[in-house]
């Protein structure tokens, strides 16, 4: 189990993230590589979706409305996100936000047909223990979709590692898919989602060397491993 430090980090950097109000402004940055996993996810008016890493609630804004009949739950270590998740879609009635870590989910077995992790696995600190609390809240049948753009596979994002200040697993999607197996999924596989936005003629942030590796980035895509908990 991770250790209690590691956790308390995780949470006083994005309540940091959250008072920037960097959390609203994921949804800019990752709409275009979420959109076709949306479209993948195959989602009835009626299920139930855990939202896991919800940062300021965007994403589950967007599945509530795919799911009229069913119930979205977005979980955050940060307690500043959640906050400003519940107060920014308080008019969501099928919604609902809890602080809460992927390695010990606050929700009962075998009630959720889809969960959903953008940008937030390569944090966990026991990724294994979050894959296997994930595959217990699911449903028999459900299954688990995870989108990360901080992966070996990708050179273009390595040097992320110098400029975070939290550790993160830079890991394959090999090595990914490994640990959805040792979960107990099936049907485990992995893609590349390529993001279509256009890069700039220059970049001075601090994530990339320049305009090329960005574009270099985004051509390689995020990846996206998904595997479905299997029907007794």
């Amino acid at each position: 189990m991770p250790e209690p430090a590691q956790n308390d980090r995780l949470r006083e950097e994005f309540n940091r993230w959250a008072e920037a109000g960097r959390g609203e402004g994921m949804e800019h940055d990752h709409l275009p590589i979420v959109l076709p996993v949306l479209d993948r996810l195959s989602l009835a008016p009626t299920d139930n979706i855990l939202d896991v890493g919800c940062g300021a609630g965007w994403l589950a804004r967007l599945l509530a409305e795919q799911v009229p009949e069913g119930r979205v739950v977005g979980i955050d270590i940060s307690d500043q996100m959640i906050r400003r998740a519940r107060r920014k879609h308080s008019e969501l009635d099928n919604v609902m936000f809890a602080v809460g870590e992927a390695e010990e989910i606050p929700w009962d077995a075998n009630f959720f047909d889809r969960v959903i992790s953008v940008e937030s696995a390569y944090y966990w600190p026991d990724p294994r223990r979050a894959l296997r609390e994930i595959f217990r809240v699911l449903i028999e049948g459900g299954s688990a979709w995870l989108l990360i753009n901080y992966y070996l596979d990708n050179p273009h994002a390595h040097q992320w590692a110098e400029a975070l200040t939290v550790p993160a697993h830079l890991l394959s999607a090999d090595d990914w898919s490994a640990m959805f197996r040792e979960s107990g999924f099936a049907g485990v596989q992995h893609a590349r989602i390529p993001d279509p936005t256009p890069a700039p003629e220059t970049y001075q942030g601090r994530w990339f060397r320049d305009a090329a590796q960005l574009r270099a980035f985004r051509e390689q895509g995020a990846l996206l491993v998904h595997g479905a908990k299997p029907r007794l």
